[in-house]
């Protein structure tokens, strides 16, 4: 089983890709970057980013029937690595006591200018 996930709740992509895949159990979310969608503009800061693109990620994964707390497996992608310390004090605002795994690489580019991209993996809620 495949199906596209797509929700107006998070920015829509610009390029041939799907907001979020099922499968076999599992939604796959692509890479969400800190667009303020009310702005029409990445928001400032890396922070202000981080939070904005776990939001993103949170209603992909409820127009897919998940869940943050059904994440099994994250992978930020920073801009500079000084930032992680900004960028994982918000990430665990997002989590609770038990936090998925995670990976957490630099880059030499991010999409649109952003500072940091998220995509993360998840359980259906059964």
């Amino acid at each position: 089983m495949r199906k596209v996930v797509k929700t107006t709740n998070a920015p829509l992509p610009v390029a041939p890709y799907s907001q979020g895949i099922i499968a076999n159990g599992f939604v796959y979310t692509a890479g969400q970057v800190g667009t303020d969608m009310a702005a029409g503009k990445l928001a400032e800061g890396v922070e202000e980013q981080a939070r904005h693109a776990l939001n993103h990620v949170k209603a992909i994964l409820e127009a897919a029937g998940s869940d943050m707390a059904h994440i099994v497996k994250t992978t930020v992608f920073l801009d500079n690595m000084d930032d992680f310390a900004k960028v994982n004090a918000v990430y665990a605002t997002f989590f609770n006591d038990e936090p998925p795994a995670r990976s957490a690489i630099e880059v030499a580019r991010l999409p649109i200018g952003a500072l940091v991209e998220i995509e993360v993996v998840a359980l259906l809620k059964e």
